[in-house]
């Protein structure tokens, strides 16, 4: 696998870029956030592989873990199960690098108790997404964002992706909340770059992609990083993106974009994300694959297509068997 020329898997945050006119507000939090996965073994958390996932990503140099988010799962694990998570991704990061939790909920009282908690745990910062399914006004999502970050120290992220959640925070409503001393960052999944330049032209924060192929568009207006489903697998090379384009190297940013594209297509394209990520984690060897109802497999033909975009990208030789079905051939 090619990475990009002097890369060293040690973590940094990308730099101002040169047409930026000042810092952004959680600008610790520039560069690559993963929003890793939530391995299950016979149903439940395994806090073992998860282990092996954390400390995957940080000999790769990704800059922060997002656990517990629409990656992770989150929508049908328990309360307990996202502590569980939170505390054991906390403990084995020992801050190496930092963590940022999905702490969201539609019911604002849920969403404060989890964000309490995991800043006590010691979280760097809290991923909250939009209220799902009751669809509050523009007034009821800035209180509620309001609520939590007035009750809490750390930095909070806005998780902005009405495709889940039914409803657009709109940027006059991120523009007021960006008032707020710890509403740092959002991580903007409208896929409409007009919302991230609007966002970017009227507040400080600081804009994270939450679209793996929208990463370098977004780079383009002034985003500051990504919150990424394929850095999953492949973390050095989404870094050697953010590097090319923090170093003013277009060229060099736009041949990783392409790279990358097909593979960002089909991990949030086959199906519902995380089930290609996790078959895919499979395919590699890295995970079980298991998902919760009402997640359900990969079918065959989207299986077929996934495979050979991962032998396309050099990630499995085409027609080889994979580290898990040699496992199960040799059981």
């Amino acid at each position: 696998m090619m990475y990009a020329p002097g890369f060293s898997p040690v973590p940094y945050h990308l730099s101002p870029h040169p047409l930026s006119p000042m810092p952004t507000k959680g600008e610790a939090f520039a560069g690559l956030s993963v929003a890793i996965t939530t391995p299950f073994q016979n149903g439940e958390p395994d806090i073992e592989a998860l282990r092996q996932q954390v400390e995957f990503q940080i000999e790769a140099g990704t800059d922060c873990l997002c656990p517990v988010g629409t990656t992770g799962e989150s929508p049908t694990l328990s309360h307990e199960e996202h502590e569980r998570v939170i505390a054991a991704v906390v403990e084995i990061v020992a801050g190496r690098i930092k963590v940022m939790p999905g702490t969201g909920s539609n019911c604002t009282r849920e969403a404060l108790r989890l964000t309490r908690w995991a800043a006590r745990q010691g979280a760097d910062a809290a991923l909250i997404v939009a209220p799902y399914y009751n669809k509050p006004t523009q007034e009821g999502f800035y209180q509620h964002f309001k609520a939590i970050a007035d009750a809490v120290d750390i930095p909070i992220c806005i998780y902005n992706i009405p495709g889940r959640t039914a409803k657009n925070i709109e940027p006059e409503t991120i523009a007021r909340l960006a008032e707020l001393p710890n509403i740092a960052m959002v991580k903007e999944a409208t896929g409409s770059l007009d919302q991230a330049s609007q966002i970017v032209a009227t507040t400080d924060l600081t804009v994270l992609s939450g679209d793996d192929s929208l990463t370098l568009p977004i780079l383009s207006v002034g985003g500051r990083g990504v919150v990424s489903v394929v850095g999953n697998i492949v973390p050095r090379d989404v870094l050697a993106l953010l590097r090319a384009f923090d170093a003013g190297n277009i060229g060099e940013a736009q041949r990783w974009h392409r790279k990358l594209f097909p593979l960002c297509r089909d991990l949030l394209g086959l199906a519902t994300n995380p089930i290609p990520i996790k078959t895919a984690m499979k395919l590699l060897g890295r995970d079980t694959g298991e998902l919760r109802l009402p997640m359900t497999p990969l079918d065959e033909p989207s299986q077929i297509k996934l495979r050979r975009t991962l032998a396309s990208y050099g990630l499995l030789k085409e027609g080889s068997r994979t580290p898990a079905e040699l496992a199960v051939k040799n059981a």
